[in-house]
């Protein structure tokens, strides 16, 4: 029995999936990072790993979180919360930001999901349902753009369905365009052979991965402790 089974939850809290994710983010790497989950990986960067971050609405080089009291209400991330700006900072207008985007100058973008299909087709802005209120966002502009793309989500919703599928019955974000889902529960590569379990959450075990995942799963190696490149997959193109 699972500790989730005697009401306990398992797997890595919020902070830890950020900080679990942060680690394999290269030095040098330019990042964008989505709205939700996703910011709280800028909190968590490797000390002595530069990154820099680049945000949507007109700013590359952004900071952390202000500490209370010392926020501009100016300086603001795409999700409308207060950051800072680190020396050597640069801004610029909303429409060279997607310039920079769609150009493939972005090594990494971060996202959250609401479904991922097991050939790396993600959903992340509508339910479609007719009363949903739509959320695109640049995410389906980063998703054709950036050059490697990890998704950072729970892996079950709040009614306990699973978010990882054979195929998604949402509204796509972008086909193929997912090379890493980072979850509370585990860490999975989208390859061509299948979703690979490549590191799981202290407590969890890949049965425990595998009751809440609704596609096929394959067993993999550890991640090393040391990031790689980024990835160079190509994307598949926008619905």
């Amino acid at each position: 029995m699972t500790g989730e089974a005697r009401g306990v939850s398992i797997g890595w809290q919020p902070d830890e999936m950020a900080r679990r994710l942060a680690r394999d983010i290269p030095d040098g790497a330019y990042v964008n990072l989505g709205i939700g989950l996703p910011e709280l990986v800028a909190q968590y960067v490797p000390e002595g790993r530069e990154v820099v971050y680049h945000v949507e609405n007109g700013l590359l080089g952004m900071g952390p979180a202000p500490a209370p009291g010392e926020d501009d209400p100016d300086l603001i991330n795409a999700g409308k919360k207060p950051v800072t700006a680190i020396p050597g900072a640069a801004f610029f207008h909303h429409a060279d930001s997607f310039v920079m985007i769609r150009g493939g100058h972005i090594d990494l973008c971060v996202l959250g999901a609401m479904q991922v299909a097991a050939n790396g087709d993600l959903a992340n802005w509508s339910t479609g349902e007719p009363e949903a209120i739509p959320a695109v966002g640049g995410a389906m502009d980063l998703v054709a753009g950036a050059r490697t793309v990890h998704v950072l989500t729970q892996h079950t919703t709040k009614t306990g369905d699973p978010k990882i599928l054979d195929q998604c019955n949402y509204p796509l974000t972008g086909r193929q365009c997912v090379d890493r889902i980072y979850t509370d529960l585990a860490v999975i590569d989208v390859t061509a052979e299948g979703l690979v379990v490549i590191d799981l959450a202290p407590g969890v075990t890949f049965a425990d991965v595998e009751r809440r995942t609704g596609a096929r799963l394959i067993v993999g190696v550890p991640a090393p402790d040391q990031p790689g490149a980024p990835g160079t997959r190509p994307k598949g193109s926008n619905p």
